[in-house]
């Protein structure tokens, strides 16, 4: 398996007001302590915005960047993400960074509330989302959509849609496929072809369903731990990477649990590290 950390296992999150947002040396220091050896980019800001610099830093702590998550405007009619999204595409070519991990961003700040699309917000979605992936293949990158709670593809009646409607394919993140009602075993079982990236999250399934029924923000839920280490929560996680792997994914396995953080004296590598031992019991 290639495994991958990311820094919002570590509190590190775009949303304002998250949380304490540990400090970069902290972070990467942590995963080169775990043996890792490959990130995602985490939020604007968290790494230098220079490729050159970027790769210069991570090279200081043995990892290289494999991916970014990217929220982006896709569902407005009059607004074209693909000049924002080209120049991300220029930036992840320049500093060898392979996928680029796409959310259909609300418009609304957090992951707390969204519109409702209509017939024409659909339509402009995945237009842009074919517009997207097309152009990325100039650049020689992966697009892949990341459905994810609190943004315009959440429920798994939206991801059907996504998969019906447009040739994207998907970020497998089987945290919040499995909040917003999609059963992500299932999903790899019926349609392995459309996965391209994976984030691995384990999760608590009652409170997930009091995300889903409305009865707690996400941004509580994950304060309240809906996610688990590995193995301690109730996604499939075995059964995953067992069925990617008997479909021939060789794609990247990124560790990602969101937490938020409420001071520096907290220790989210403990669970990173339970995770990752997890993983080393399937093999």
């Amino acid at each position: 398996m290639k495994t991958a950390a990311a820094p919002i296992s570590w509190g590190v999150c775009e949303v304002p007001g998250w949380g304490v947002q540990l400090d970069r040396e902290r972070v990467l220091g942590e995963m080169r302590e775990l043996g890792l050896t490959a990130t995602e980019l985490g939020p604007e800001g968290f790494l230098p915005p220079s490729p050159a610099r970027r790769k210069a830093l991570l090279d200081d702590f043995g990892l290289i960047a494999i991916g970014g998550f990217l929220p982006c405007v896709l569902h407005d009619p009059g607004h074209d993400p693909l000049p924002a999204m080209r120049a991300r595409m220029r930036d992840f070519a320049e500093g060898d960074v392979g996928v680029m991990v796409l959310a259909a961003d609300s418009d609304v700040e957090g992951y707390d509330r969204r519109p409702t699309l209509d017939a024409t917000g659909w339509k402009t979605l995945l237009r842009n989302l074919d517009r997207i992936v097309s152009d990325a293949a100039e650049f020689g990158r992966t697009v892949t959509l990341h459905p994810h709670v609190g943004t315009m593809v959440e429920t798994a009646e939206e991801v059907d849609r996504v998969l019906e409607g447009s040739s994207v394919p998907l970020c497998l993140d089987t945290g919040h496929l499995l909040i917003g009602g999609t059963d992500p075993l299932d999903l790899v079982k019926r349609d392995p072809g459309r996965i391209a990236h994976v984030h691995l999250k384990d999760v608590t399934t009652a409170t997930a369903e009091r995300v889903r029924a409305g009865e707690l923000t996400y941004t509580k839920a994950v304060g309240e731990g809906i996610y688990r280490p590995l193995g301690q929560g109730d996604v499939d996680i075995a059964g995953i990477v067992s069925a990617l792997t008997r479909h021939g994914y060789t794609g990247w396995y990124v560790m990602e649990q969101d937490v938020t953080l409420t001071d520096n004296d907290a220790h989210p590598i403990d669970d990173v590290r339970r995770s990752l031992a997890y993983l080393d019991g399937l093999s």
